[in-house]
């Protein structure tokens, strides 16, 4: 990720009312490796609180994975609903409204070009790298069209894995 798309994620994840426990362990995660107290961090305004949980090098998967679904529903709905909509997949405002919805695996190469049109190239990517990650029994077809992604913008500084 972009350290502006990781900052992004952070600001969502500290604004996420329902990450309560997620944040108490980000802070002492922070506290630790920034060398601060963990009441220091937990006392911080939003801003610095991202800009410290961004760009720390790597994050525990539990952090990391809220703060990625947290992110993609705070900014990236569009994005969100086009693919869903490409997919024929019912949804509201990007969130799919029944539970066990398998996609046809024959759309997904093609929604997912949609959206690669339609949208900057590193969102995609991370969208369904998430979407890949977070289930892949039901997202597994994305593999394939993920590694077929252009890489991240050379232009863009990443700071830790994408």
């Amino acid at each position: 990720m972009t350290i502006d798309q990781r900052t992004r994620a952070a600001r969502a994840f500290w604004g996420d009312p329902e990450a309560t426990d997620d944040q108490v362990q980000a802070a002492l995660l922070i506290a630790q490796q920034k060398k601060f107290r963990a009441k220091t961090v937990v006392g911080l305004d939003l801003d610095r609180k991202a800009r410290h949980l961004a760009t720390l090098g790597a994050l525990p998967e539990q952090i990391a994975a809220r703060a990625l679904i947290v992110y993609h529903l705070a900014e990236q709905r569009p994005m969100m609903a086009a693919f869903l909509d490409a997919l024929g997949i019912a949804h509201e405002n990007g969130l799919i409204k029944e539970e066990s919805v398998k996609p046809d695996v024959a759309k997904v190469g093609p929604a997912a070009a949609q959206i690669a049109k339609e949208f900057p190239p590193d969102d995609v990517r991370i969208y369904l790298t998430t979407l890949l990650c977070q289930d892949p029994e039901t997202w597994g077809a994305l593999d394939e069209t993920v590694k077929g992604l252009p890489a991240f913008a050379p232009s863009a500084l990443r700071t830790g894995p994408p």
